[in-house]
């Protein structure tokens, strides 16, 4: 099996994938390494290397995004294995999968384990988001913090932000035979628990347990919002009396108006929040003992 390396090469030192590349040396592991060059150039990789009917791995050794291209550029699951480097901005879904930062000790888990099977979120229309995807205020927070140059500190002051001058809308969701309305402020479904480098918006999510995580915050009055920001801080937000946080299989949104989702950080304008957990429906490669992985 050959180990194809994805790397994101705007984020991603020489001396980091030389690293990587070594450990699969050692281990004996046929590997091959691709450099982005443009957005969208991983989805264009992954879909090229899986195309081919062979069994694979593909490593993403990047951040969130290059591992959302990558995993909506996989055409074949079943031959597909996929394991993560982290070395990017955002690495909210390594935290979820319990995959260290450290360079040498995550490339290991992939050259010397073998892969299990994890749940990701599929959209009605196809598009797949193995982090979380959501809809209100993480859309603004996210398109402002692009706006100012991206990155954790401008993703948590462009949240605070958008806090103080967020306006709340009306939307249905239909989940579990239920249909409700709400005026809400954020809308998401976690398979991963956290977004943004490190907010914690589905504390209690597992990337193995065949549901996604729903939680939804309905309108919180401006004196409330800085209580309502601490407990999100600190991964306590679903103690919140106006926030529902439920476990579901399939959850759709209908809004007013179109609006804006985002998945794993990447914004997709006039696209309806519509999606179903696809259960242990991704080889992955895990570190050993993870209490991500139930037996």
């Amino acid at each position: 099996m050959v180990y194809n390396i994805i790397v994101n090469a705007a984020r991603t030192g020489e001396k980091q994938i030389k690293l990587a590349e070594s450990v699969f040396e050692s281990a004996g592991r046929k590997y091959r390494t691709f450099r982005t060059d443009h957005k969208g150039h991983a989805t264009e990789i992954a879909e090229q290397i899986s195309s081919a009917g062979e069994e694979c791995a593909v490593v993403v050794m990047g951040g969130d995004g290059t591992l959302h291209e990558v995993i909506n550029g996989i055409r074949d699951f079943e031959k597909c294995s996929l394991g993560l480097i982290p070395s990017g901005t955002g690495n909210d879904f390594a935290e979820a999968a319990h995959i260290p930062a450290d360079i040498k000790k995550a490339a290991q888990i992939i050259a010397f384990r073998a892969p299990v099977n994890i749940d990701y979120i599929e959209l009605e229309n196809g598009l797949k988001s193995i982090n979380a995807v959501g809809m209100g205020i993480d859309v603004d927070v996210l398109k402002r913090a692009y706006e100012k140059g991206g990155g954790k500190g401008k993703y948590l002051s462009s949240l605070i932000y958008c806090l103080k001058h967020f306006k709340s809308y009306n939307f249905t969701v239909e989940y579990d035979g239920k249909s409700e309305k709400h005026y809400g402020l954020i809308a998401a479904l976690g398979n991963g628990r956290q977004i943004g480098g490190g907010i914690k918006i589905c504390p209690d999510a597992k990337i193995d347990d065949g549901y996604m995580d729903l939680l939804m915050v309905d309108y919180v009055s401006r004196f409330k919002i800085i209580f309502a920001f601490l407990k999100l801080m600190l991964g306590k937000i679903n103690s919140i009396k106006e926030v529902t946080a439920v476990r579901v299989k399939r959850a759709k949104f209908t809004t007013e108006k179109p609006c804006s989702i985002q998945a794993e950080g990447e914004i997709y304008d006039g696209m309806q929040l519509d999606a179903h957990i696809v259960e242990k429906g991704l080889k992955f490669f895990l570190p050993r003992n993870s209490d991500t992985v139930r037996d």
